[in-house]
Order: structure tokens, then C-alpha cells, then sequence
């Protein structure tokens, strides 16, 4: 199957890391130096977006920003037969309105398709979602859910997610820097936590995590203690609320 990326910013790239080895990949984009580094460190086409951009029976995978989603069809001609569409809070029926395609898919991934560990969210046409769904294992996870509502729930989680656990990772080293750990050893043991903590997961529920490592009276029960204070948790479900209620407010 050959890709066609509209967009050549970082979440295109992202998933073409991801992609390029097991599909064949061009990328269409305005940024003529953008599309010479993704050439040169990949080795995929490229071309160049003008007007009249022929996209008659591609698989497309737009990766632009919501707004530019306009300006960008106004320069396809044809119909392709697939557009999948990165594009957060941009429903189905704005990408009908938009793009020519026989088959819409709504894909939701982040930034760790470049490491082939992203978790993507899908939905939209039932008849593409096992293509889709190959597609987004290529570069990580997936999971295709039922309706628009819910994917736009799932950017504030796994589109979003992220930025979030950046700034725990961020907090946890700062607070080792304060208390007088290196700031390179506190880094470290940071990624090593993390790294760590993904089989946890896979093998036990959040809340048995907590209970298994907070015996009482000691130094995790205190800490806990004080990111309830702090209304830790409230705060990281106000951050999905909001992401979310953006998500639905673009289109």
C-alpha cells in the first residue's frame, strides 16, 4: 500500500518514521526545506504542493493544522480513496465537505510513533477500519472506537497524554534536584521509572500499583499525601475535561 502524507510537520514525521519501512511513502507538503530533510533521512519522495494536486485513488493521511484544512483541499483535484485525518477535533463531516474520498478515518496518534510506540485512537468507515488499523500498528497501538465523541475524548488522553507525563517527569527530576540529587542523575532515574512502569501497567490495575507500593506510614504514603494537597489528581482530570472540550470545539 503507498501513503500519500499531506503535511510535513512534526506529527508527519513522527508516523513516517514509523511507516516508511513497511509502506511505500510520499510526502506532499508546502515547505520545500522540510521536504528535503524528510528525503534525505528517510529516503521517501517528496513533492512539492501546488495547485491541482492529483488525488485520485491515494490513501491520503493529512497532517496539517485544523485550520489550514481549507486552504490545503482547495488545491486537490480528484478523489482518493482513502483520507485519513490526523487533524484533532475536525469531524467526519467537515473532511466530506472538504476532500473527495471514498473512505474517512479519523486517526489520533502522538509523538511516539517515532518510536513505533504510539496509541492511536480511530474511528469513522467501518469498511476501512482493518486497513486503518494495520496501518496505525505500524507505528505503535491501536484501538478503533465507536464513535466521534469518544475519539475526541481519547485526544485528551493518548493525543495529549504526552505533554502531560512530560511534566510529571519534569516535576519528579526537579524535586530530586531540590533536595540535592544531581540534576543528570535525576534525569536518569527518571527515564528509568518510566520505562519501567509501562509492563506495571500492563499487568495491574492503577489503583493496585498504588496500594502494592504505599505500605503505611511510609515514605510513598507521604508523599501520596501531599500530591493529594496539592490536588494532583483533580488536576490531570480537569486536563482531560479541557483537552477534550477543545477537541470537539474544532469542527
Amino acid at each position: 500500500m503507498k501513503l500519500t502524507f499531506i503535511g510535513a510537520g512534526n506529527m508527519a514525521e513522527a508516523i513516517i518514521a514509523g511507516t516508511h519501512e513497511r509502506y511505500e511513502v510520499e510526502v506532499v507538503a508546502r515547505d520545500e526545506k522540510k521536504l528535503e530533510l524528510l528525503k534525505s533521512k528517510y529516503n521517501i519522495t517528496t513533492i512539492k504542493l501546488d495547485d491541482n494536486f492529483d488525488i485520485e485513488g491515494k490513501n491520503l493521511l493529512l497532517c496539517v493544522k485544523p485550520y489550514a484544512l481549507d486552504d490545503i483541499a482547495k488545491k486537490f483535484i480528484g478523489s482518493a480513496k482513502t483520507l485519513l485525518s490526523v487533524l484533532a477535533g475536525s469531524s467526519l463531516e467537515t473532511l466530506r465537505t472538504a476532500v473527495t474520498a471514498e473512505h474517512y478515518v479519523r486517526v489520533m496518534p502522538n509523538l511516539a510513533a517515532a518510536y513505533g510506540k504510539s496509541m492511536s485512537t480511530l474511528c469513522g468507515d467501518e469498511a476501512f477500519k482493518k486497513e486503518a488499523i494495520d496501518i496505525c500498528e505500524s507505528f505503535g497501538m491501536a484501538l478503533w472506537l465507536g464513535s466521534e465523541k469518544e475519539i475526541d475524548i481519547a485526544t485528551g488522553v493518548a493525543g495529549s497524554g504526552p505533554a502531560f507525563l512530560a511534566l510529571v517527569a519534569e516535576a519528579l527530576s526537579d524535586g530530586a534536584v531540590k533536595e540535592g540529587l544531581k540534576r543528570e542523575d535525576a534525569n536518569v532515574l527518571v527515564r528509568g521509572l518510566f520505562e519501567g512502569f509501562a509492563p506495571l501497567l500492563n499487568a495491574s490495575h492503577p489503583a493496585l500499583l498504588k496500594d502494592a507500593v504505599m505500605s503505611p506510614g511510609g515514605t510513598t504514603a507521604a508523599g501520596y499525601s501531599a500530591l493529594e494537597e496539592g490536588k494532583v489528581r483533580d488536576g490531570f482530570i480537569k486536563a482531560v475535561t479541557k483537552a477534550y472540550q477543545r477537541a470537539k470545539g474544532n469542527g
